[in-house]
């Protein structure tokens, strides 16, 4: 079998992004499949190519997956006009690979919406089997948080997202309220697989050198944010609890933001303009960087805005690299990571908008580290049991196998 993959933001465990689609497209290989894997240039990633782009795009191989990736810049900090832009561009230039890539099956995950399109003619000009993976809630997620008002623009993406949902002959989910929300426009639950983020454990478990920020001491407890700097993060929170935990004078707790994002900036100034000097940021890492601060990692938090859509309806990459790394969780909004934090005793769930509640949390962490540590054993558990990477990939492509079976037993009967 040949896939079509369509990820805008993919990336190789060498970038600063998610790695999803490099595992998932390393199982189809692994299993003797081909992957032509179709992407854009994220600040964040490294799709592995070096070659120079012609007409617009480049081509090569990376650990045996097929990469095109369009020379078409983007960054979590563009604004929305630049963002939907590159995102029509990345669909229109993907649908001419529809009608002149030889293919079997069409792969295509969001976010954007838009990366559905190519799988849409595909699937009804191609009769390609389509399998669409769902990673948000559009367009609740953008509704909810004021991102998007205008109703036009909403009007649209709703009838894409019930298109794109139609059209697919199998719908993969990211999170239990993404299925149930794919479940309400229409789609039977037959055709609905959920499989989560997973835990990278070979990335976590390898042996690489720890380090922190020279401002972060061996004997300060390390506070770990490590990703997207944006409105959906909600991290004006954090900087409540470091300015509570200031006045308590616990200057041996330390924050460190790890990452980039439209906001990162206003709350670099909001910091220094309250001189919350136990607040570090830092770039981003790839992967095995990252690792080396896991491992010198206390806590890791996993915060977002109070808006009742992700309770439900997220399945944060960084959650799922903390319980890799054995990092017990900050979490502050109610929901399935909150509950299962809560059930497995790896972490700590404060409420929404609560420096107080956040700050004592915090502060009796810092005072009880052997408590830490077990909680840190508990989340490596839970990693290991329930979200072992290579067994979720297995279960990811089995829908894509079983469409592809069931093309080529029609086909044959056809020629019967």
């Amino acid at each position: 079998m040949k896939v079509l993959y369509f990820h805008q933001h993919f990336s190789s465990p060498n970038g600063s992004a998610g790695i999803r689609s490099y595992c998932m497209s390393r199982c189809l290989v692994e299993r003797g499949h081909q992957v032509t894997l179709v992407c854009g240039s994220y600040l964040e990633s490294n799709t592995g190519l070096m070659g120079p782009f012609i007409n617009g795009q480049r081509r090569g191989v990376v650990d045996g997956i097929e990469v095109i990736e369009f020379e078409l810049a983007y960054a979590n900090k563009d604004n929305f006009i630049k963002r939907t832009s590159t995102f029509i561009k990345y669909a229109l230039r993907g649908l001419k690979l529809i009608f002149t890539e030889k293919y079997d099956l069409i792969f295509a995950t969001t976010t954007p919406l838009t990366a559905g399109i190519p799988g849409i003619v595909g699937r009804w000009f191609r009769n390609k089997p389509f399998v669409f993976e769902v990673r948000d809630l559009w367009p609740e997620l953008p509704r909810a948080m004021g991102v998007i008002t205008n109703p036009f623009v909403l009007a649209l993406m709703s009838v894409l997202e019930w298109v794109s949902y139609h059209s697919a002959h199998h719908v993969i989910a990211l999170s239990p309220g993404i299925a149930e929300g794919i479940k309400k426009k229409g789609i039977s639950r037959e055709k609905i697989t959920l499989v989560p983020n997973g835990c990278d454990l070979d990335i976590f478990n390898t042996k690489v050198k720890a380090w922190r920020p020279s401002e972060i001491s061996d004997s300060d407890m390390l506070v770990l944010f490590a990703g997207t700097h944006g409105i959906a993060n909600g991290l004006d929170s954090v900087l409540d609890a470091a300015s509570e935990l200031l006045h308590r004078g616990r200057y041996d707790i330390k924050f460190l933001f790890l990452g980039q994002g439209k906001l990162k900036s206003s709350l670099i100034h909001r910091a220094n303009e309250e001189g919350l000097d136990n607040v570090i940021f830092h770039k981003p890492v790839d992967k095995k960087t990252l690792a080396g601060l896991m491992s010198s990692t206390d806590i890791g938090l996993q915060i977002l805005a109070n808006i009742p859509v992700f309770y439900y309806g997220t399945s944060p990459n960084k959650f799922f690299d903390y319980i890799s790394a054995g990092v017990p969780v900050l979490n502050n909004y109610p929901g399935w990571l909150s509950e299962m934090i809560n059930e497995n005793g790896c972490g700590f769930s404060v409420p929404p908008n609560d420096p107080i509640a956040f700050a004592d949390v915090l502060e009796k962490a810092a005072d009880n580290r052997i408590d830490l540590k077990l909680k840190g054993s508990k989340a490596r558990k839970l990693a290991i049991e329930k979200f072992d990477r290579k067994i979720l990939a297995s279960k990811w492509v089995e829908p894509l196998e079983a469409l592809y079976s069931d093309k080529l037993k029609k086909i044959d009967d056809y020629k019967r």
